[in-house]
């Protein structure tokens, strides 16, 4: 039996087109970008060519894109530079980032770098808004704003350009982590009022290793990881020629296809709630998966039962792939903090589907009938 993939916010396929324009690098292409002789030229000009590209894509500056390894050092970059090199003394951000921005925020706090303040949440699992902006005009000290565009676990999205607004209104400096929303929703960087946003090609079927920030032509910071003079002085290292030259093609191929995609993804998302209403009693859904949600993305809570404490693992064993939470801490036994922080039922288990063009509504109607058997 084939295996049904329904954990796309983990990371997705490598689309066959990404590999075609990536194999030439692998291969007879592989000059040094730093070298000064035709063969790493060569390799320079495909990465300053993808940069344009992506550039272009998020109406941005091509000296405003760099490329890192993936979403966790640009988050980690932007963060750390907001406080050491932008003189923010105070962290504002929220309890249901992910991993890279929460363990960063807290480890410039434990080191006594930063305040650190979360921002209350709504019911439904939004940031609540006016908490935000009370906790903005109290700030004594210049304030780094850092917020999930949407929730990698329920889907939730921000309103990047309210927040950004309010950032603009009180100094604060806004990085929104985007991992999740590069490459599945149009972005016009110039009209937004941000400083940072990141990017990870597997996010988008892309490679793996390779990731994107922007820095707003606005902000001067130091490099994070010191020791040559790639990424234009800003990341040391020689460049993942392929990743990067692989980044640009899966988001040209996102955006050009974006609203047929879009809305075939969210059919399968919207057929799929329908059916787990009809077809398995006590369920609910996280977040807000109707409304101001990635289309991506969909949170269900089943209630805990013998049988369902280890549905998981059976989905697995069913060639069913879904996750509990993030990918970063599934296998952990302590849960979701996401979850925990919006649902904190002891009753309920919680599963994360999450889609991609490949999937079909043939393997929701499996999975639904497997999840009726296995509840």
């Amino acid at each position: 039996m084939n295996r049904i993939y329904f954990d796309n916010a983990a990371t997705t396929t490598l689309d066959p087109q990404v590999l075609e324009t990536m194999l030439p690098y692998l291969t007879e292409k592989f000059g040094n970008p730093s070298s000064i002789y035709s063969y790493g030229r060569e390799s320079r000009l495909a990465i300053e060519s993808a940069r344009k590209t992506v550039a272009r894509i998020l109406n941005a500056h091509p000296a405003e894109i760099f490329f890192t390894s993936g979403g966790t050092e640009s988050s980690n970059t932007a963060i750390t530079a907001a406080v050491r090199d932008l003189g923010c003394m105070h962290i504002i951000s929220s309890p249901l980032e992910h991993h890279a921005t929460l363990h960063t925020v807290e480890h410039l706090h434990h080191k006594g770098e930063a305040a650190l303040s979360y921002v209350n949440l709504l019911p439904n699992g939004h940031i609540d808004l006016e908490d935000l902006e009370q906790k903005l005009a109290g700030s004594a000290e210049k304030t780094l704003v850092t917020l999930l565009h949407a929730n990698n676990e329920i889907g939730n999205m921000l309103d990047i350009h309210a927040v950004g607004e309010l950032c603009k209104l009180y100094g604060a400096i806004f990085h929104a982590d985007t991992v999740q929303t590069v490459g599945h929703f149009p972005f016009d960087l110039r009209n937004t009022p941000v400083h940072f946003i990141t990017g990870a090609g597997h996010k988008f079927h892309g490679p793996k290793g390779v990731g994107l920030l922007y820095i707003n032509e606005n902000v001067r910071i130091h490099p994070y990881i010191h020791g040559g003079s790639q990424e234009r002085n800003m990341r040391a290292g020689t460049e993942n020629l392929y990743g990067i030259v692989g980044f640009a093609k899966a988001l040209e191929l996102a955006t050009v296809n974006h609203e047929a995609d879009s809305s075939y993804i969210k059919g399968v998302k919207v057929y799929m709630m329908e059916q787990l209403k009809k077809n398995v009693k006590g369920i609910s859904f996280n977040g807000d998966p109707l409304g101001r949600s990635l289309y991506t993305v969909l949170s269900v809570s089943f209630p805990k039962t013998e049988k369902s404490e280890m549905l998981l693992f059976n989905l697995d064993i069913n060639n069913i792939c879904a996750s509990g939470g993030s990918a970063c801490t599934s296998g952990a036994e302590q849960g979701s903090h996401v979850i925990r922080a919006i649902n904190n039922n002891p009753n309920q288990v919680t599963v994360r589907f999450s889609f991609s063009k490949h999937n079909t509504k043939e393997e929701v109607d499996f999975v639904v009938s497997k999840l009726k058997e296995l509840i």
